[in-house]
Formats: C-alpha cells, structure tokens, sequence
C-alpha cells in the first residue's frame, strides 16, 4: 500500500518503521530539515521536506498517487488541515488523524457533518486513561486487554522472586488446578520473547501475559496470586497534562481523593479550572519532601504522567519506595518499556503504542478486528473472523502448521461460547480467533490463515 504520513516526529517515526516492515511504501512529509535528514537515514521511505498543512507540499509529494494518508504530526490543526487536503486531492484514500485535543469528539462531529471522511479519528489520551483506570484497583498487573467485546481477557504481570509461579513449569500450573478457560500465553525474559509449552519453567522477573475469560477473571488472578484492592480511596497525579486532567475527571465521579502536581504556575491555574474537586498543587512531584508533606505514604494509586520519562521514572521509583501500592509511568519512547520492567514498575502506559495499533487495525482493515502490540512491539495479539475457506477451519489445533512463534490464544464461537484452547480444539467458520505471535511472524500467520484450504 502506498501511505503517506504527515510528521516525522518520534510517533510517526514508530509508525514509518512498522509500516515499511509490513512491506507499504511510504512517503513521509517533514517541515524541520534536520529531522528530513535523519529520517532519510533511518528509514527505506521516501521524505519531503515541507509544510502538512500546505496543498503545494503534498502536490509536490505526489499525494494524488496515495492509497492512505496518516495525520500524525505534534499539532492538531495541522493534523486537520492535512485530512482536508487529502480529501480535496485524493477522496478515495483511507485517512486517519490522530488528536491530542480533549475536543477531539466534536472535531469528528465537525468533519462529519461537512462530508469530510475521516476513516479513523485517533486520540491516544482516550486509550490510555481506559488502560489506567482498568489497573488501578489490581497492583499487581501491568495492563489488561480486552477482546472479543470483552468476553475475553489478557493481563500482564511479573513473576516477583518470591512468587509461587517463580520455578515452576506450565505443567506445574496446570496440575495445580487453575480456572477452567486460562494459560499462560506468551513470556518476556529480559529482551527474549517466549512463546511457552508445558516444560517452560518460569523465572523471578519474567514478564508474563495470561488469558482468560471475563467470567474466571478474577479466579484466575486469585490463582496467579493477586488480589484486587476493595476500593482506590487517594490518587497522586505528577504533571498536569491532558491526560492527568481526563484521568482525574474519572477519579473523582468514582469519588477518589485526587492531588494533581505541576510546576507551571499557569497550567496549575488551567488544571484547577477544569477539574470540580482535585486538589492542584503548584509543586515539583519529583521531590521527596512535598510528597511526604502531601502524605504520599500508603496512597492508593500514584501517576507519573509528565511529558519526560526520565521524570516518570525517577518519580514511579521514589514512590515505590515512599509505599504507593499502585504506581503507573507514562513512556514516550518505547525502548523504556523494558527499562522500567527491569526497576520494577509494574505498569507502564505509551501513547505510541495505541497510535500503532489503530493504524494497523486500520491497514488491515476487512482482516483483523482487532490488533495489540506488546513492549517494544516484539509481539502482537491479533483477533481475525474464521472464514469458512480458510485452511486452519475444521482441524485439530495439534494438527495445524502455525508459523513457529505463533499460539492461538482464544476461540469464541458465534453464539457467545469462549474456549482458551488445548490441542483438540476445532476452529470453526465464523469463529473469532486470538492468536499471539512474534511481530516477525504476523505476515505469515495471516496469510495462512486467510488462505484457503485448497492452497498450498
């Protein structure tokens, strides 16, 4: 497919290198000739040094030529420019634009009732206060997917070093009798991915992502060995940002005490207009003393949601140690994913992240209904509907070739059944199926599985 994006920051950046993987041609739009410069030696694209928002820039590009236009730069209006643009010059092409703003519903609306297709309005802000709140009550998980309208359930944890799991193998597990419908899907072992089989033996510090259903959720963490807090009473916020302020709007209709710290004194007075009951304070969150002056020990929920991951970090750590029992750090750059595994922060939140996965669900679009990427996007979680020529329906699971790197994770019928499967499971046509998979197998696993059974 030939896309073009407009932006070459870091985002977009993400998005070029996973797009150009999956074999699209693109063409990136860039205004800073430096950044021009670096991208044209970092990637197998084309880059055009000029303005998103300008008709002269994009004719120059070609734009006429597009199968798809991504608005992907740091401002929104220039965002929304490109998208009319792009309908002007090529209406046929797919376009999605990602928003920042908290207006982002009635800029939707607006091109909406113009005429302006936009086939995917992208708001990071969104996914991530989702992703947080689902957390907040469970300390010890790091995230929790939903999929197959939630009927199907996938979280993250770590195997802590005193864990019962540390040093047993699958096999261990299974014989110690947990909820029906549940497995261990897929293993993060410092940089190494492990799709797992019965001898697998876990490990202190492996990261490790569990399915089940929506009815044995809470079993199964019980069996895993964590239990939900009975309610989040005090949240700490560090940085006022958009998305500490829609995070705390949520927090407060569920009653949670919530205290905001930001250094600006201006965006202090911006966060307090907005929110009715959280408490703004005009600090740096970063500093041990104001925590403990503000009582940070024992607080429920603490947040690092400033724009510097160096700060989440640093901050999520002090916190832990000054006994938060929930803390969550917001990444901007991907590679710290791992990093803030490896001290310990449980639960890491990346708007990049989402970014990627709407824009893919959006490339596959007609394939798969839903795509999930993991860490440094190492592995995916990927729904896909069972078509009745397809050459993995109607065989044993133990009998199909899956690409090596690959497990089915989940099976619903069309009638609501969920199976978490064995080896005698039966894909049937109409069937969504969650598979998990090494990012460097996805292409091969869903061209066999949109293959049909007479190919080879």
């Amino acid at each position: 497919m030939r896309i073009f994006v407009a932006g070459g920051g870091q985002s977009a950046e993400t998005i070029a290198k996973r797009l150009i993987r999956e074999g699209n041609e693109l063409v990136i739009m860039e205004l800073d000739g430096e950044r021009c410069k670096y991208l044209e030696s970092h990637l197998d694209a084309r880059i055009v040094h000029g303005s998103a928002g300008s008709f002269t820039s994009w004719r120059r590009a070609g734009i006429a030529t597009a199968e798809m236009v991504i608005a992907a730069t740091d401002s929104d209006e220039i965002n929304v420019l490109t998208c009319l643009i792009a309908d002007a010059e090529v209406p046929a092409a797919t376009k999605a634009i990602r928003l920042r703003t908290r207006e982002f519903s009635d800029w939707e609306k607006m091109l909406t009732a113009r005429g302006i297709r936009i086939d995917r309005v992208i708001h990071p802000e969104s996914d991530i206060v989702g992703r947080i709140y689902n957390v907040l009550a469970v300390p010890g998980v790091s995230d929790i997917r939903d999929f197959a309208g939630g009927e199907v359930k996938v979280f993250g944890m770590n195997v802590e070093h005193d864990s019962w799991l540390a040093g047993k193998c699958l096999s261990d597990l299974v014989h110690a009798g947990p909820p029906q419908n549940t497995m261990i899907a897929m293993i993060f072992r410092g940089k190494e991915f492990i799709i797992p089989h019965g001898d697998e033996i876990l490990q202190p510090w492996d990261h490790i992502y569990v399915v089940t259903t929506r009815k044995n959720f809470d079993a199964t963490l019980h069996f895993m060995g964590i239990e939900k807090q009975t309610a989040i009473q005090r949240a700490f916020i560090v940085g006022g940002s958009e998305t500490s302020i829609a995070i705390a709007e949520v927090l407060e209709k569920q009653g949670v005490a919530v205290k905001i710290f930001e250094e600006d004194a201006a965006q202090c007075e911006h966060v307090a207009a907005i929110l009715k009951k959280s408490v703004v304070i005009h600090g740096d969150g970063s500093d041990q003393d104001t925590l403990l002056q503000e009582n940070v020990e024992g607080v429920d929920a603490f947040l690092a949601l400033t724009a510097e991951d160096d700060t989440n970090l640093i901050v999520s750590l002090l916190a832990r140690q000054l006994g938060a029992r929930k803390v969550v750090a917001l990444l901007n750059r991907v590679q710290n994913l791992i990093l803030a595994q490896r001290l310990g922060i449980n639960t890491t939140v990346s708007r990049r992240v989402k970014t990627v996965d709407a824009i893919l669900e959006l490339v596959r679009k007609g394939k798969v209904l839903s795509v999930r990427t993991f860490r440094e996007e190492e592995a995916e979680a990927i729904e896909l509907i069972a078509h009745a020529s397809s050459k993995y329906v109607g065989q044993a699971l133990r009998e199909l070739n899956f690409p090596r790197g690959a497990i089915v994770g989940a099976i619903v019928r069309p009638y609501g059944e969920v199976i978490i499967p064995r080896g005698s499971a039966v894909i049937a046509a109409g069937d969504r199926v969650v598979f998990f998979a090494a990012e460097s197998c996805v292409a091969q696993l869903e061209s066999d599985f949109l293959a049909t059974a007479g190919e080879a």
